[in-house]
């Protein structure tokens, strides 16, 4: 419920109080826009060292038009930012020791050892998150139920859809002094990372907060939803004592004391509500939670002080996982250590009696409840390469023997060196070895080589895999997740019967996969839960940050990188309010210059959607050098009928209402005028289960160019959308574009277009074994090519076909560049990225 700066309810009605109070030309201590973004563009986008940033303003001094630089030097530079009052958040320290029982004599230096915290008050950095107007859309006030129209079943997408936050705003609901108190979930996560091996111990140990209330997308594309809380000192020693019970339980009770100490500012906010300002520009009596801790088994095992191999959400013994056992709460696990020897504890239950979990310093936390699901460690990193993988390796090995698998396991490489490019997919020309496989591509490449069985556990895992990375989840899709479970874990038995895996299947990362259908119920979809999205904050908050230092106590210098980072962002959030700046398009869904570069233009994109699907556009430039009439266009591709395809064209596009086109050439529309020839295009998609900005928007190249890179060719794959009343591969064909052009027709009308190459479904359902639909090239009764010119509006985005090989070895002469030429039939990968899953399903 909205109040004023009091706390008093006010009308729901009532407009926000002025967002500013201050001017619309008050650049703080910037004094100006052009000293703000060479600010911004100086610290944020170029980082630059500081002897770079002096030679930067002595060169802008020495300039000839003896202008004088923004800033006189990189001092004057950090003042000004270091003065930006927004976003302003001081890092504090403290530090811990041990003062437990010490031996008499021969004391272990870390008992004497202190360790020291550096935090940031996690109460403002919450009030930092809440102020953001950038949020304002894509924010929850409180918890919600949501349901699809017609079947009224639940729909599970942003963290607040969940029933865990309904559970917490009923609770809070039922004290008179909080009722109507707007609840904020605070989300944390760690990651332990090593940002050098080859310059000696480099380890930092970073900690996230984020709220629950943004929305899944937000949290992803960070945006400062996510913000830096602390670094946790590493406890190091002697390898004599790494294995001390003491120094062990050290080490767990530490990292519990400085969580508790450091979450402290935040505990009287979640007894008695304290007034924020929130996205929407009003006031919200708010209170907080303690919310799900984002972490990877290791640590989890550490923050929710159980046994290693056991589960931290039941107590199925570790020598049976599978067989399931009761949920693990605090109130059960508090009273086995009342009642329980800590042995009995440790053994039978898989409880360290000696570890009290931070959150029981905290109202309403449950930390065995709290453990998030982690899709990058435990299916990923996880279930597919340190499970699967291995195991496909293993049981090559005891079938064929080490020199008979080392020549399959040869094969599937290259195998996957020969698939045909696809954005985000990197090439290994030379294959990339058997542990680096992904999802994306090993699945229908093993055929030939192993059971179907095997390829069947495949199937299901990534089918799971890829459901529940889904951005809405409802009844029916945890229907199907819990089938694609249940075929995977019948599948997986061919592992056990050929000797594979003998134990069983007793592992506490894949047994996480069960627990899923209850986590999406808690926390809503678990994409936006993930330490996905803490390890790619390693990158800007602890990785780039550490490069740009003298690498000389690094520490500091992180800190203070981050504060700045912090302020520059937090300026430029409200300088946009403002109407100061215009929205940052850094990132934006324009076509590319024809020369540029993959890496650099494509990706994520940093805007929200103002399309349904998908938009594509030619690149901004033309390409040089190529044809610019039809005849010699024609004549460039080899494609004598070019002039007739194009005739085809305009007639659709200038009569859509007729059902058929006439195929006689002189009644067609006849173009004789210049055209332009693209090498490229960019689609832009939405696209929240993959990696995305923050309004779930990617973007990618769509190839046609006669070398690339200086090599070969490159002529793409895509989807062309030809049924809007159908659904997935049954609304779409899959086309290969042989050119882009445009030109403009007598009318007036520009018309971008693709020729292209159809390929023809080879049945009218997907390959039973991989799940995949098959597709060949298409050709007409002479035997030339099926082709057509579309608008590139018809184009829906790339798709990845992978050939299908069957049982031969593959040639050496085959590889990315000519495969699809060479080969008659292709899977269409549904696996290439969750956006293909949902289209090619």
């Amino acid at each position: 419920m909205k109040c004023d700066s009091n706390g008093r309810y006010i009308d729901p009605n009532t407009p926000p109080p002025p967002l500013f109070e201050r001017s619309s030309d008050d650049w703080g201590p910037y004094g100006s826009r052009l000293r703000f973004e060479t600010a911004e563009f100086i610290f944020r986008e170029a980082e630059m060292s500081a002897s770079k940033i002096d030679k930067l303003c002595y060169l802008w001094g020495c300039s000839s038009s003896g202008g004088q630089p923004p800033f006189l030097d990189h001092k004057e530079l950090y003042k000004t930012i270091d003065a930006t009052e927004l976003g302003d958040v001081r890092w504090n320290s403290f530090k811990l020791k041990f003062n437990g029982e010490r031996p008499a004599d021969n004391i272990p230096p870390w008992m004497d050892e202190p360790y020291e915290y550096w935090f940031r008050d996690p109460l403002s950095l919450v009030e930092n998150i809440l102020s953001n107007s950038e949020f304002h859309g894509e924010f929850d006030y409180g918890p919600y139920r949501d349901f699809t129209t017609g079947d009224s079943k639940r729909r599970f997408e942003h963290f607040m859809s969940g029933d865990w936050a309904w559970s917490q705003a009923d609770a809070i609901a039922r004290d008179p002094s909080t009722h109507g108190a707007t609840f904020v979930p605070i989300i944390l996560g760690s990651d332990k990372t090593t940002v050098s091996v080859a310059t000696g111990q480099n380890d930092y140990w970073p900690v996230y907060l984020s709220v629950g209330n943004i929305h899944n997308n937000v949290r992803r594309a960070h945006r400062n939803g996510v913000e830096l809380l602390a670094f946790l000192a590493i406890p190091k020693a002697a390898k004599k004592y790494t294995d001390d019970p003491t120094f062990r339980r050290f080490k767990k009770q530490l990292f519990h004391v400085a969580m508790s100490k450091i979450l402290g500012s935040l505990k009287g906010c979640m007894t008695v509500p304290r007034v924020m300002k929130c996205p929407d520009g009003h006031f919200h009596r708010v209170i907080c939670g303690i919310g799900p801790y984002i972490a990877d088994y290791p640590e989890q095992v550490l923050i929710s002080g159980i046994v290693q191999n056991w589960c931290g959400r039941c107590t199925a013994s570790p020598d049976d996982l599978d067989a399931g056992g009761p949920t693990r709460t605090a109130q059960l696990m508090r009273a086995l250590i009342e009642e329980l020897q800590a042995s009995a504890a440790w053994d039978e239950w898989g409880i360290d009696a000696n570890v009290v979990p931070f959150t029981e310093d905290f109202p309403r936390a449950d930390i065995y409840q709290l453990l998030a699901p982690d899709i990058l460690h435990q299916l990923i990193k996880g279930g597919f390469k340190d499970h699967l993988v291995e195991w496909v390796g293993k049981y090559l090995e005891l079938v064929y023997g080490k020199a008979g698998a080392k020549e399959r396991l040869a094969d599937i490489d290259w195998r996957i060196a020969a698939a045909p490019p696809f954005p985000g997919l990197r090439r290994f020309p030379d294959g990339r070895g058997f542990s680096q496989w992904t999802g994306d591509d090993s699945k229908a490449l093993m055929k030939g080589h192993v059971p179907t069985e095997i390829v069947q556990t495949f199937r299901a895992f990534l089918e799971f895999c890829y459901i529940v990375r889904q951005n809405v989840i409802t009844e029916d899709t945890l229907s199907d997740l819990k089938t694609a479970l249940d075929r995977f874990h019948q599948h997986r038995e061919i592992f056990r019967d050929v000797g594979v895996r003998v134990d069983g299947f007793s592992l506490p990362r894949q047994h996480s996969l069960v627990h899923y259908g209850a986590l999406i119920r808690l926390f809503g979809a678990p994409n936006g839960l993930c330490t996905s999205i803490t390890e790619s904050k390693h990158i800007t908050a602890v990785k780039k940050p550490w490069r740009r230092s003298s690498k000389h106590n690094a520490l500091g210098q992180i800190l203070r990188t981050n504060q700045r980072l912090t302020q520059l962002a937090a300026a430029r959030a409200d300088y946009e309010a403002r109407g100061m700046l215009p929205l940052e398009t850094s990132r934006t869904t324009q076509g590319l210059n024809d020369g540029e570069d993959e890496d650099e233009r494509a990706g994520i994109v940093d805007e929200r959607p103002v399309l349904a699907h998908s938009d594509v556009k030619l690149a901004r430039c033309h390409a040089r050098g190529r044809a610019r009439s039809v005849p010699a266009l024609a004549v460039e591709l080899g494609i004598p009928t070019l002039s007739r395809l194009i005739g085809q064209f305009l007639y659709e596009q200038l009569h859509r209402e007729t059902v058929s086109s006439p195929t006689h050439p002189r009644r067609l529309p006849v173009f004789t005028g210049p055209l332009k020839v693209f090498h490229s295009a960019t689609a832009t998609f939405v696209s929240p289960s993959d990696p995305s900005g923050i309004g779930s928007m990617r973007r990618e190249m769509i190839r046609a160019i006669p070398t690339w890179h200086r090599g070969p060719a490159r002529y793409d794959t895509i989807f062309v959308s030809t049924d809007d009343t159908a659904n997935g591969m049954l609304s779409m064909e899959v086309a290969r574009v042989l050119s882009f052009f445009s030109f403009v027709y007598t009318n007036g009308y520009s018309y971008p277009c693709a020729l292209i190459h159809w390929f023809d479904r080879i049945a009218d359902e997907p390959d039973e074994l991989t799940g995949m639909w098959m597709v060949k090239p298409s050709f007409i009764e002479d035997g030339t090519k099926h082709l057509s010119v579309i608008h590139v509006d018809s184009i829906v985005r790339n798709a990845h076909l992978l050939p299908i090989f069957g049982q031969e070895r593959v040639p050496p002469y085959i590889n990315a560049h000519n495969s699809l030429d060479i080969y008659r039939s292709f899977y269409v990968n549904r696996f290439a990225d969750h956006h293909a899953f949902e289209l090619a399903s």
